[in-house]
């Protein structure tokens, strides 16, 4: 509605975990540069925990877009699936399937497949997001899955992304190999303060806005203070301040504006 008012290409402000508007703050270019490590060292079991809107599954499609051609990846977004099914899930991602419906075929054509992809010296990564949900058994058939390996390195990169709730699983003591297992950790953090005026002209900047669009630093304040530096809440109280402010005919988007939106959205 306000796209046209403010003269933007797209809505800078969107919840989707779109990767063209990733914002590399300290943690988050921490965060990427964990798990490209992890990823190019061919780690085995990587794990990044955060909390709820702070950017883990925009990290993560920015680490698919990024990586190069001779890196073969499947992403699961949903894994509240039995062992046998979340195994069903992985080989169709990577374009795979077997005539024979047993455990035993699936993971010898997994195994097959990335002793191919390793002999032409290519990687292979499976991102398991909204990893939280996974049950111990399941848990446990991933560490299963990260024993396929040459005597040199790992066939297959797991990286782990969910919720704290996904650390304490990894506690439990049935998961004590799969913790030990664990070569890159990382958890995300909020944005600090003085990265969240950043963080909306970027957003800005990807959409075309013009310099006409102003957020004033009262206004940024204001939002830090509400969000507490969380990128979804930002997200959302922006895009409603760019309706509000559509609403009232200003380019000026104020502290008056952000408080009300801060209420509205509560």
């Amino acid at each position: 509605m306000y796209k046209e008012f403010y003269r933007l290409r797209e809505e800078p402000f969107n919840i989707t975990a779109d990767p063209d508007f990733f914002f590399g703050s300290v943690r988050h270019a921490e965060a990427f540069n964990h798990l490209l490590y992890g990823v190019e060292q061919r780690k085995g079991i990587i794990v990044m925990t955060g909390e709820i809107g702070t950017g883990k599954t925009t990290l993560c499609r920015t680490l698919l877009n990024r990586l190069d051609h001779t890196t073969k990846t499947a992403l699961i977004l949903n894994p509240n699936f039995s062992e046998t099914q979340l195994l069903q899930m992985i080989l169709k991602d990577f374009g795979l399937s077997s005539q024979n419906h047993s455990r035993f075929a699936w993971i010898n054509v997994l195994n097959e497949f990335l002793l191919e992809e390793t002999s032409h010296g290519h990687n292979v990564v499976l991102i398991i997001d909204e990893a939280q949900n996974l049950r111990a058994p399941q848990l446990e058939y991933i560490r299963l899955l990260s024993n396929l390996e040459t005597e040199k390195a790992k066939l297959l990169q797991i990286i782990l992304v969910g919720q704290p709730e996904l650390f304490n699983n990894l506690q439990l003591p049935a998961l004590r190999q799969l913790n030990q297992r664990i070569a890159v950790r990382y958890h995300i953090l909020p944005l600090e303060k003085f990265e969240v005026r950043d963080y909306i002209y970027h957003r800005l900047k990807v959409a075309d806005a013009t310099l006409r669009l102003n957020f004033t630093q009262e206004a940024i304040d204001a939002i830090y203070f509400h969000s507490q530096g969380t990128p979804r809440l930002i997200n959302i109280l922006c895009d409603r301040a760019l309706l509000a402010g559509f609403v009232a005919e200003t380019y000026v988007i104020d502290e008056k504006i952000i408080n009300k939106c801060a209420t509205e959205v509560r």
